[in-house]
């Protein structure tokens, strides 16, 4: 049994936050089975304190605080860079959409650690929130269909779980601090998709005007009317297709649970109104309207097991896989970040192992650029008990339709869901005569259109940390 050190770091519209886990894998399998290591445990034992985003502008996030805040942290968890393992650094909802989000990102990546990796975007968002949440672990112990909803400063996202696995995505524009005030109620701050739904009911919203706490509260209870037409308890409106950002929920499906994170999360139960504005937003009337509105009426709801904290929580301890045991890897092209996969459809796999090679090249085109082709990993389920001939075809195969990429300085990178990896690997090497760097893992499930990312090996060189990223889930 060993441990891992793993991070993660959640900048969000509202709040940045911290946390580091310890993840335990052990050898599952029996003495006489072939190894079978995975991830046991998963415990938070570090959290930060909760801070405000720090800005400079209502466009840009403040850099060099966010990484003196991280820092503080690191310091006080009494943890180094170099003995974190695995981790994600997220930035989410509005925040995500500053100006400088990517110079964020790479500040933090060299400070958090050699395998933290950045990710964003509103569906993943939302999947590790409903992780961070149990949803994702109540839907498959229950074998129930659960939908968290994460409701942030800027954005709630929102992840469909059912037995255990995402069928659902989506993202609205709803959150406490989409408008600011301060004390006198004066307008500091209002999206412009928020002003269009205040519009929509007869409410003009201008920053420096002071506002109606009655006015506020028709803007709050309509926002939480939208919540309703995205689960479909309430027939959809034009407004649910202005405030959604991607893409809506497909509605279906039955919904057995609700349950909801985020900091909008923690105000719906505060009854006391004697100090709805002193967060300067929202936050908590929206909280009010969501307590008061259909949802919690119509909706079995699920009391979550973090709310403000669920992405952070789920970013790290989460994002993480593991491969291991029966895999094929060279040591010195780890770590690897951000590469894209494509992958075999399962009738792909069943055509001659002569045509998949033009398959995999008319993949691989997709990554092209000014054709040139980039870095990418190659994905299929494969076969068990596969036949020693099989293998050594379907490597030909392989090595064929990856020939742009192999005559580049990449190593070959392939994804396996079946117990095949290791001999796959070896045979890939032996057939490009031991020039080529591989690395061949098994039993990660990825599709089309994800990026993966590979760590330094563990236990003694047994297993690898995976993290795959879908940036966006369109059903």
């Amino acid at each position: 049994m060993e441990q891992m050190l793993s991070v993660g770091i959640d900048i969000g519209t509202s709040t940045t936050q911290l946390v580091f886990s310890k993840l335990t894998i052990r050898n599952t399998a029996s003495m006489v089975s072939v190894p079978c290591i995975k991830i046991v445990d998963k415990a938070v034992i570090y959290r930060s304190e909760i801070y405000f985003t720090p800005l400079k502008s209502l466009t840009e996030i403040d850099t060099d605080e966010v990484r003196k805040l991280i820092e503080k942290e690191y310091v006080k968890a009494n943890i180094k860079p170099a003995d974190v393992d695995t981790g994600a650094v997220i930035i989410t909802g509005e925040t995500a959409r500053k100006e400088n989000a990517s110079q964020v990102l790479k500040t933090l990546s060299g400070l958090a650690g050699d395998f933290v990796v950045a990710t964003a975007g509103p569906a993943l968002e939302g999947i590790i929130a409903g992780k961070g949440a149990n949803a994702a672990k109540i839907s498959k112990d229950r074998s129930s269909t659960v939908v968290n909803l994460d409701i942030g400063g800027g954005t709630t996202n929102i992840a469909v779980f059912r037995d255990g696995e995402v069928i659902d995505t989506a993202c609205l524009d709803i959150g406490g601090r989409l408008i600011k005030l301060d004390r006198d109620r004066r307008i500091l701050y209002a999206s412009d998709k928020i002003k269009k739904l205040a519009m929509s009911i007869g409410i003009t919203l201008q920053e420096g005007s002071t506002i109606s706490i009655e006015k506020l509260k028709k803007i709050t209870n309509r926002m939480e009317e939208i919540l309703e037409e995205v689960l479909g308890i309430k027939q959809k409106s034009k407004e649910l297709d202005l405030i959604t950002t991607d893409h809506d929920l497909r509605r279906d499906y039955n919904i057995d649970y609700v349950s909801f994170s985020g900091g909008v999360a923690d105000c719906i139960d505060i009854s006391d109104s004697s100090n709805d504005f002193c967060y300067g937003d929202i936050g908590i009337l929206l909280g009010r309207s969501i307590k008061n509105g259909n949802i919690l009426k119509e909706k079995p709801i699920l009391v979550s097991s973090e709310t403000i904290r669920a992405t952070v929580i789920g970013a790290g301890t989460h994002t993480t896989d593991i491969s291991g045991s029966t895999i094929t890897f060279d040591e010195n092209v780890l770590p690897i970040k951000n590469v894209p996969i494509i992958k075999l459809s399962l009738q792909e796999e069943s055509l001659p192992l002569e045509k998949i090679s033009q398959i995999i090249k008319d993949k691989i085109s997709w990554f092209q650029v000014e054709n040139d082709a980039q870095l990418i990993a190659l994905a299929f389920e494969g076969k068990k008990g596969a036949s020693f001939n099989y293998i050594t075809q379907l490597s030909d195969s392989i090595i064929s339709g990856m020939k742009e990429i192999i005559e580049k300085d990449y190593p070959i990178i392939i994804i396996v869901e079946s117990d095949m990896a290791k001999v796959l690997g070896q045979t890939l090497k032996a057939r490009v005569g031991y020039k080529k760097e591989v690395v061949c893992i098994d039993s990660v499930h990825v599709e089309n259109g994800d990026y993966i990312d590979i760590g330094n090996s563990v236990a003694n060189g047994k297993v690898v940390p995976v993290i795959v990223k879908t940036l966006l889930l369109n059903y």
